[in-house]
This record gives structure tokens, C-alpha cells and sequence, in this order.
């Protein structure tokens, strides 16, 4: 095939999944896929010299749909240019520069949603359009107006023209999948769907945002920067997203796209890349447009979280609390940095509500090192096998009960797959801490040596080891030593380490320093465990009725009489200054770690949170703070430093 005949498929496809995107809200393929495509036709185009009369690199957006009414906006609408590598940020940078030296670049966030105009008139809502095919739109107004974080009053009050993105936060998505009989497959097609329905009814239901980022025609205003453009937006009550920097240099810009990618995951907002744009207006004209994107900013694209596979088959697993959960068997593929050829399937259920196939093609996310997650449905193949719910255990065949949408098999002493997560858990590093003692280990144990429960760790001596494969004297006395030295242990690991349903370590900490022993959890009273600050009432009750467990009892006896050993959290100083109060940690601190700051001020009788609310009294900051550092500052949370903490407690 010669490369006109390449670009012409190339086009077609993209046409094809254009529709699918723009139009129908329905992609079949993920946009780390679409760019594939997309950057295959621009190279083609580069090594030819030729670009078609119907390429999409001439155009933006997708076809207006005739089931609205169409609206032209007061001024072309333009896409973004994307880099990927710090290279070629660099010769973007460089470029810029070799126009007008020394410039300043704003950095914000690249919103992955719907691009809408917002239209005031005399200090009111006007109109909500979008962006069509950049010269002609939607009209979405009534759409529009359902949503919670539009003005419809806004103090200017010239004919004015905003834009921005319609979108869904990740936390407004999982609350309405927890609901929905069919989930949404992810926050953007969440947004799209909702403003592009012709009953604004159903687009209130799912509690969208608008964040905005530009003004598109101001009536008797010049803006001389980007920086004057979100001043203006701020103060007229529109959400920006609160993340907003100037830079000055290429290694500047760097230091805010490391740190973002970093935290985006934690980011209630869908973001994919962040916007670097010159902060001068007078600058932008300077530099200019092309027919497609101003030649004056650049998105700046994060590696894909997100692509489509074919799901080969569903597992069924047991885990150490007896729950079976469907694991989703993908084709490899590589997805941010890793390959990809297992996820998560929550429950049958969830497996229904995304109307995922055997082999269909899937849409799968990976969020840093979270476990990928089948996200839902992305075209169903003709020969797709349905997904049956078993019966019985995978592992021992007990027949299975079901508790809600969640299978378990209550087969506890017996069920080896069980056994062997328990005691795996219990060996943790936040639990005992047993060196040398891997999930192998673990299996040859409870084959060869006949272990069923933590306890019988300690009965073992070590000439048992030596019965195990690949043992010989001196790993044997290593694992031996080990399991002896974890017999020490401090209050809040041993808790964690029972595998108490919910329980983290951080959990595991709060009722330890809230109770101080042992014997004061067992005796509380559910009221006093859900006083616990971050304990909610779930978590509460699968405590409370852990230590009402007779089994449960009998095998802390066990590890008791066996030797181990249990070091109470020291003594709280509830005089403190800081008694109390409630803090949230976020950053690298100058001279300790956040589980030392932590420790200092459960010590002085303060608490520490993972979130941010605005119940919390102080945040304590450090260098490259995550989104905590956002939603404190937008709450008007004290924020300090660990010099100023350290004065309140006279250190």
C-alpha cells in the first residue's frame, strides 16, 4: 500500500472513531489509540508533502447534531497542539523565545471534557453552546443551566463570552454509578452525554462542573495576560480548577508537569496533560495561529492511563476473607509504563452493569501502581461468551453464599486459598514483618508442614524448614530468626496484621492510639469505636463483631501464649497545645517523614487525617504538596510549616 492509500485508510478510521467520539458520546477505542492514529496520518503528511482535502488535521471537532439547534460563536474556536517528551517541549519553548526573549508561560490543567462558550448579557446567563466544528455549535443552554457551578449572575455586566469544559468529577461519577443500573464508562462521555441529551432533566442528575479557562470576546475589556484572563474569571465566580502557575524557563515548566503527574490521580478533576501558554496577549498576536491551533500554546500530554483490549476470560479468586472476586484475563498491552494482562471485575454485578463479554474488546485503567480496572464495554465482538456467576469455590468447591453483590465462600479452616492470603497478610511489613516468608513459602507450609493458622508460625522450630524445597541450613535459621523477632510488636501492626474487614494500617493506628491497649478495643463499646476520628460506621461494626468472634478470640490467645509480645502507643499529652486538633500532611518535610510528624502529633493529643475537610484545623505543608494543598486553600485551612509546629509544641 503506497502512503497516500495509508493516509486515506488512516482517515477513514479516524472518521470513523470520530463519530463514534464527538457524535454518538460511544468510543470504541481509547485516546492513547486515537493519537496513534491521529500522529500516524500527521507523519504521513509531513513525508509526502500532501494533505488531503477531507484530512482531520484541517478541522476541529465533530458534526453538529441535528437534534439540537445550531449556533454560531462569535469567534473560531481552535484545538490545542500536543507534545509528549521534555524535547519536544523544549523546541516549542525555544521557539517562542527566539520571538520574544525572556517570556512567561502560564501552566493550568488540560480538562478532559466537553469544551462549551458560556454567553452573558448584562450580568446574566445568556446562552451555552458547543464547540461543533469550532465555527458553528450546539445549543445547550437548558442543558447548561442545570449545572451547579455556572453563574447565572455574575458581576460584570458587557456582553461577554467565556469558555471552558463541561465536566464530571471522578467523586460525582462514583456516586452515580453506585446508583445507576448502567454505570458510565468515565467522567468526559459522563459530561457529553449528560449536555448533549435533549431532556436537561437527565443532565442535572449527574451533577456536573464547569471549569472555565478563557474568555473568548469580552465587551469593552483588553486583557494584557493569561494571567489578568483568570484574575477576571476568578472574580466573576467561575471555577478554575485551582491550579494556576507562571513560569519562566523550560526547567520551571518541568518541575509543575512532574508534580501534577504525580498527583493527578488523587485530582477530583479528569485531567490528561496540562496547557502552556504565553501569559502575553501582546506576545500571542505576535506569534499568531494556524488554520488548525494557536501557534502560542501547547498541551502537554501524560502518558495514556487508559486503552482497550480484548478480555480473553474471567478467574474467580478467594481471598483471605473468604470473598471470590472475577478477575479479568486482558491480551497484554502496555499501559502507562507497565504490560497489562490482568484487572479488576468487581463483582457480578458490576460485571452486568458494564455488559462486559469474553471476548469483546474492554476499556482498561491503570492508575499509578493501582491495580488496573476494566472500566466498561468498548464493542462487543459477534462470537462474545457471556460471564456466569460459579457456584461453588474455585478453590476448595464449597458452594458459595452470596452476601449483597458479593460471593464468599465460608469454608474458613478448610479453604486453602484463604489460609494461605491470612498468613501471607500477617507477614506484611506493616504487619509482623516476617522476613523470607513470600506467598511460595507460605503454600509449602500449609502443604508440607501442615500450618492452618498465624499461630502455628511460632510452634514451628527450625529443623521444620529443612522439610521445605530449596531450604537448607542457613535459610532455614534465617526464617526461623525471623519469625522469633517479629514476636515484638507494636499495638497498631498486630491489629492490622488480624486482617480485620476494612481495617488498613492507618486504621489500625487510630484505634490503637485511641484505645492505647489490647484489652480496651475488645471491651469497647461500638458507639466508642465509631467516635474514632476517620472510623465509619461499617468499619466500626467489623470491629466491634471481630472481637465478639469466638474463633477470632481463640487465635489472639494463641499468638499470645505462643510468645508474642504487644507495645502500647506511649501515653498522649492531652495538655498540649495541639490537643484536639486535626491535621492533614502533605509534601516532603524538611527534617522528618510524614509517619514521624504523624507520630508527634497523635503524641499531643492531635489528630491526623488523609483528607482535607473542613473539619480539619490545620494542614502541614511541605515541599511539592498534592491536592491536598488545593482544597485546603480553597477552604481558607491554616496552613504550616513544620518550624511553626514545632514552636506550638515548645520543640
Amino acid at each position: 500500500m503506497d502512503k497516500i492509500e495509508q493516509m486515506k485508510n488512516l482517515i477513514n478510521q479516524i472518521y470513523i472513531h470520530n463519530h463514534n467520539y464527538y457524535d454518538l458520546d460511544s468510543p470504541t477505542i481509547s485516546d492513547a489509540e486515537y493519537d496513534k492514529l491521529y500522529y500516524s496520518l500527521v507523519d504521513l503528511e509531513k513525508q509526502t508533502g500532501v494533505t488531503l482535502a477531507n484530512s482531520p488535521t484541517l478541522r476541529v471537532g465533530g458534526q453538529v447534531l441535528d437534534g439540537f439547534k445550531k449556533k454560531t460563536h462569535p469567534k473560531r474556536l481552535y484545538s490545542l497542539n500536543k507534545v509528549r517528551s521534555e524535547a519536544e517541549l523544549k523546541s516549542w519553548i525555544d521557539d517562542m523565545e527566539a520571538v520574544h526573549e525572556g517570556a512567561q508561560f502560564t501552566v493550568e490543567y488540560k480538562f478532559d471534557g466537553l469544551h462549551l462558550v458560556i454567553e452573558y448579557q448584562d450580568g446574566k446567563y445568556i446562552s451555552a453552546t458547543t464547540r461543533g466544528n469550532g465555527s458553528v455549535g450546539e445549543d445547550v443552554t437548558e442543558q447548561v443551566r442545570t449545572i451547579r457551578s455556572v453563574p447565572l449572575e455574575i458581576p460584570f455586566k458587557g456582553h461577554l463570552f467565556v469558555e471552558g469544559e463541561g465536566m464530571m468529577t471522578n467523586s460525582s461519577l462514583k456516586i452515580y454509578n453506585k446508583h445507576s443500573d448502567e454505570p458510565l464508562k468515565n467522567a468526559r462521555n459522563a459530561a457529553a452525554g449528560a449536555i448533549r441529551n435533549l431532556d436537561p432533566k437527565e443532565t442535572a442528575k449527574r451533577r456536573l462542573d464547569f471549569f472555565c479557562y478563557g474568555v473568548l470576546q469580552c465587551e469593552g475589556k483588553n486583557f494584557a495576560s493569561q494571567v489578568k484572563i483568570h484574575e477576571f474569571l476568578t472574580q466573576n465566580g467561575f471555577l478554575t480548577g485551582d491550579y494556576f502557575e507562571v513560569t519562566s524557563s523550560i526547567s520551571e515548566i518541568m518541575h509543575e508537569i512532574k508534580r501534577v503527574e504525580a498527583i493527578k490521580d488523587k485530582i477530583d478533576i479528569l485531567i490528561d496533560g496540562l496547557v502552556i501558554s504565553l501569559n502575553s496577549t501582546a506576545y500571542r498576536e505576535d506569534i499568531g495561529w494556524t488554520s488548525k491551533f494557536p501557534k502560542w500554546a501547547i498541551a502537554y500530554k501524560f502518558e495514556a492511563q487508559e486503552i482497550s483490549t480484548t478480555l480473553q476470560d474471567v478467574i474467580w479468586q478467594v481471598g483471605r476473607t473468604g470473598k471470590v472476586t472475577p478477575i479479568a484475563v486482558l491480551e497484554p498491552v502496555e499501559l502507562a509504563g507497565a504490560t497489562v494482562s490482568r484487572a479488576t471485575l468487581n463483582n457480578m454485578d458490576d460485571i452486568t452493569r458494564k455488559r462486559v463479554s469474553i471476548g469483546s474488546r474492554v476499556f482498561v485503567r491503570r492508575s499509578n501502581e493501582v491495580i488496573p480496572e476494566v472500566l466498561g464495554l468498548a464493542e462487543r465482538a459477534e462470537n462474545a461468551k457471556e460471564i456466569s456467576e460459579p457456584e461453588f469455590c474455585p478453590c476448595c468447591h464449597s458452594k458459595l453464599i452470596k452476601k449483597g453483590p458479593l460471593l464468599f465462600c465460608t469454608n474458613r479452616e478448610g479453604c486453602v486459598d484463604q489460609i494461605e492470603g491470612r498468613i501471607t497478610h500477617f507477614a506484611t511489613r506493616d504487619a509482623f514483618n516476617i522476613e523470607g516468608l513470600n506467598d511460595k513459602t507460605v503454600e509449602a507450609m500449609i502443604d508440607v508442614l501442615g500450618v492452618r493458622k498465624p499461630s502455628d508460625l511460632f510452634k514451628l522450630e527450625k529443623q521444620d524448614f529443612l522439610k521445605l524445597d530449596k531450604f537448607k541450613d542457613k535459610k532455614a535459621e534465617n526464617l526461623y530468626n525471623s519469625i522469633q523477632k517479629s514476636k515484638i510488636i507494636d499495638l497498631n501492626k498486630f491489629l492490622f496484621s488480624l486482617g480485620i474487614g476494612e481495617v488498613g494500617s492507618k486504621t489500625a493506628t487510630d484505634l490503637a492510639n485511641r484505645f492505647g491497649s489490647l484489652k480496651a478495643i475488645k471491651e469497647a463499646k461500638l458507639s466508642e469505636i465509631e467516635a474514632v476520628s476517620d472510623i465509619g460506621p461499617i468499619i466500626a461494626k467489623n470491629v466491634f463483631d471481630f472481637f465478639r468472634d469466638p474463633a477470632n478470640l481463640s487465635e489472639i490467645d494463641a499468638l499470645l501464649e505462643a510468645g508474642v509480645q504487644l507495645r502500647n502507643p506511649k501515653e498522649r499529652n492531652f495538655a498540649s497545645p495541639i490537643a484536639g486538633k486535626k491535621f492533614v500532611l502533605t509534601g516532603t518535610l524538611p527534617t522528618m517523614s510524614r509517619s514521624k510528624a504523624s507520630e508527634l502529633i497523635m503524641e499531643n493529643g492531635g489528630e491526623v487525617s488523609g483528607s482535607v475537610s473542613k473539619n480539619t484545623d490545620f494542614v502541614l505543608l511541605g515541599e511539592n504538596p498534592g491536592s491536598k494543598f488545593d482544597k485546603a486553600k480553597a477552604l481558607g485551612i491554616t496552613m504550616i510549616s513544620e518550624e511553626e509546629l514545632l514552636k506550638m509544641l515548645n520543640m
